[in-house]
């Protein structure tokens, strides 16, 4: 089958959503899972297919179980918006989802089957006719979203949850909704607003207790960069899962003297940073091990293969805590 060589002629910009502290309320309000994976565009003119990142860039090449599933549409033209995941033993992986960026052709194929991915959809730009609908508003999209959604035959399409109940979108929000990190708030009646922040989304915000178990230096200065944050897992041994660099400038110096007269082992006696990985820097390898003895409360939004998705943020330093106190249960 042919494929969209999507970003050379045209980029379809999606509609994004900017952060706000709490879900919106009102009838024209619906709620929808925050997934973390790679939003993605999926294109169908006929026999020709393609999987549109954000970005503009094809991502046809790395997903071809669902530029497949996608074919397999009992639809001429298909516009849809949505996200592609990967779930291994029941949590969402965004590990394997990086690894299909892979740039041998056999490699992927192998992880196509290990690992399948799903494109979970949650707008659509035609409807089942293919007639434009991104000037109608969202509840009449949804509507042919639905209609298309049930020629869905296989195992690697779906379509998002939705509710309009507010009760149980903060339910989602405050239990983390089939391991998602927040929720997204839609108005019904607004049309797709290309390229513009016009959804809400609320993350889900948690903390925990960790350990310092080492830090970096910040690129080419003599001042920390960040901290290395650990955890204790069910051997005893401290596990990397993270590190924040959420600290005003004016503190680095005295951290900085503070960190390095603790500079020594253990540091990380389990998972450590900067170990074999295709995505490894020669700066992030390096780093210097701290004896355990200082712990950190932090923040963090999401949690995948046992470590923090992003960057936290260092709320305060907890003297009152022992190390030991500081295990991985906190976030699984």
């Amino acid at each position: 089958m042919k494929r969209v060589k999507a970003a050379k002629n045209q980029v379809i910009r999606p509609m994004e959503a900017k952060s706000v502290p709490i879900l919106p309320a009102g009838a024209n309000w619906v709620y929808e899972p925050k997934w973390d994976g790679f939003r993605c565009l999926a294109l169908k003119d006929g026999k020709t297919i393609g999987l549109q990142g954000k970005s503009g860039k094809p991502l046809d090449r790395y997903f071809p179980e669902v530029i497949e599933a996608i074919a397999s549409i009992g639809v001429r033209r298909l516009a849809l918006d949505g996200e592609l995941l990967i779930r291994i033993d029941g949590e969402l992986s965004f590990d394997a989802l990086q690894m299909r960026l892979h740039p041998a052709e056999s490699r992927i194929r192998k992880l196509s089957i290990e690992t399948p991915a799903i494109f979970t959809a949650f707008d659509t730009l035609l409807s089942e006719g293919g007639r434009s609908i991104s000037a109608e508003p969202f509840g009449q999209r949804h509507k042919a979203l639905c209609n298309i959604s049930a020629g869905f035959k296989q195992q690697h399409l779906s379509l998002t949850e939705q509710t309009a109940n507010l009760k149980t979108a903060q339910g989602w929000l405050d239990k983390g909704f089939a391991g998602t990190d927040g929720v997204i708030a839609k108005q019904t009646d607004l049309d797709y607003r290309f390229g513009e922040r016009s959804m809400l989304k609320v993350k889900r915000i948690r903390t925990a207790d960790c350990v310092v178990g080492g830090f970096r230096y910040a690129q080419g200065s003599e001042l920390v960069g960040s901290l290395l944050l650990g955890l204790y897992n069910d051997k005893g041994l401290l596990d990397h899962v993270g590190f924040t660099s959420a600290f005003a400038k004016e503190d680095r110096k005295a951290l900085t003297a503070r960190l390095e007269k603790l500079v020594g082992p253990p540091g990380f006696t389990g998972d450590a940073p900067g170990g074999p990985s295709r995505w490894a820097t020669e700066r992030s390898t390096k780093w210097q091990p701290l004896k355990t003895k200082l712990v950190v409360e932090v923040s963090f939004d999401h949690v995948t293969g046992g470590r923090f998705r992003h960057g936290t943020r260092l709320l305060r330093w907890r003297l009152d805590k022992a190390p030991k106190q500081c295990t991985m249960e906190q976030i699984t």
